[in-house]
């Protein structure tokens, strides 16, 4: 088995979480947030200067590192065709890449003190069962962990979960996901929704082009709890619990209907319905609001969702306002990124790099400014110590000021190609190249 040389350091998500751990995809419910020390504004990664680490990878894997106690989580796909890259940039034409040679599906455990590999094992192997997007890959999915288990979804060729030795303790066949243009099934585009952990549950969202479904795993077990079909098309975003007043609800979003599920039986609790045709960015969750957004063309809605909603809580004619929705608007949201809430703004970032700041109480537009030199963005925002941290796809890190006025504060040029969104902790960012794996701060 080949080994890899990653350097990694911890990473932690939340407003603050104790033992500083970073779970699932941007942290605890997609937060992003990881407040508590100072963070780098200026580094140099060609020079080493202000780098704790820097590690190749192997692999084309677009999913984010997760931690949790003194371990780092990163899954990646390796295909024994080198010449497999990833195409950035903003395109209209949406042909998948068809690429059928073998791959190994790998999940890795290093020590974050160290960057040093505890242990690296094989999930899978063999041909994807689907091609993939040219922005994505066969690893898209960041795994997640409740402490004890990870859980990794490498899409049509299983959810697989190991413990903190290594041991697979269980496989499930999810059957073959095809995510794709829903004008052409041939157009596969692969997974992108991450999976999830609530209480003693591993929930995945799988909206494909025939037969979408939620499921729920006993997550030391593997056995079904629960599944419940989705008349949707193919979507990319990953469920979100929302808790409030003893009442969670798990809000996914899709093309048909974004909707409200009580997360321990798999029951529909609400839906609304107005969305765009291609979705993919996280529900986040805000002061006693779910903000749900998308980007694509057409409509481009943002929704500040209040909490106990029941039945349809679509919105009628020129609504922008119910009972169940605070306040919403047709344009504005993002294509990929995920935003971000940050103390009372929410951040929408949009795939040219426009950053646009709100109330996230009201709804109101704080301000509105193109990311100087940004390029295409489909990593998501996150943020510390009064910054916001922008990632673009060229690999520059653009670093702003928090607060309702726009302040670029440094540019940092990674010089690679980054997809995957960074994480942080204790004063620490890690950057995840499609080549190295970057730890931005003090050495520990």
């Amino acid at each position: 088995m080949r080994r890899f040389a990653l350097a990694i350091t911890l990473v932690a998500g939340g407003t603050v979480v104790s033992a500083q751990n970073w779970p699932s995809f941007r942290g605890p419910n997609a937060s992003g947030v990881a407040d508590g020390k100072p963070t780098a504004v200026k580094w140099n990664a060609p020079a080493g200067e202000n780098v704790a680490w820097k590690a190749p990878v192997d692999g084309v894997a677009v999913s984010s590192p997760i931690v949790w106690g003194d371990r780092v989580f990163v899954s990646t796909a390796i295909s024994s065709d080198p010449k497999q890259v990833i195409r950035t940039g903003q395109y209209g034409d949406v042909e998948p890449v068809a690429d059928a040679s073998k791959h190994t599906w790998h999940l890795i455990a290093i020590d974050k003190a160290t960057g040093k590999v505890v242990w690296d094992k094989v999930a899978h192997e063999g041909v994807p069962k689907t091609k993939r997007h040219p922005k994505s890959s066969q690893a898209s999915a960041t795994p997640v962990t409740d402490g004890t288990h990870v859980i990794v979804s490498f899409g049509s060729e299983g959810l697989f979960a190991f413990d903190f030795s290594g041991k697979q303790l269980w496989k499930k066949d999810l059957g073959v996901l095809n995510s794709g243009w829903f004008f052409d099934p041939d157009y596969e585009w692969g997974i992108g929704s991450s999976p999830i952990i609530y209480k003693n549950m591993v929930i995945v969202q799988c909206d494909i082009q025939k037969g979408s479904f939620l499921a729920a795993f006993d997550v030391t077990t593997g056995q079904p709890v629960w599944r419940t079909a989705r008349e949707e098309i193919p979507s990319w975003s990953t469920p979100a619990i929302f808790e409030h007043d003893g009442r969670a609800e798990l809000v996914t979003q899709a093309t048909t209907f974004i909707r409200g599920y009580d997360p321990s039986n798999g029951k529909e609790l609400w839906r609304l319905g107005g969305n765009s045709e291609i979705t993919i960015p996280t529900p986040i969750i805000g002061p006693g609001l779910v903000i749900v957004t998308n980007g694509y063309r057409g409509v481009q809605p943002i929704y500040a969702i209040k909490p106990g909603a029941s039945g349809d809580i679509t919105l009628k004619g020129d609504q922008t306002t119910n009972d169940s929705i605070a306040w919403s608007t047709n344009r504005g949201g993002p294509y990929i990124p995920t935003p971000i809430i940050y103390g009372d703004l929410l951040y929408i970032l949009a795939i040219n790099g426009v950053l646009a700041a709100y109330d996230v109480r009201t709804g109101q537009r704080v301000y509105q400014e193109r990311v100087e030199g940004g390029g295409s963005f489909s990593a998501s925002p996150v943020a510390a110590d009064g910054k916001l941290y922008l990632t673009s796809e060229d690999g520059d890190i653009f670093v702003v000021k928090a607060g309702p006025a726009y302040e670029l504060l440094a540019k940092n040029a990674m010089g690679q190609v980054i997809m995957a969104t960074p994480a942080i902790s204790s004063g620490v960012i890690i950057l995840r190249g499609l080549k190295d794996v970057f730890a931005i701060g003090p050495r520990s």
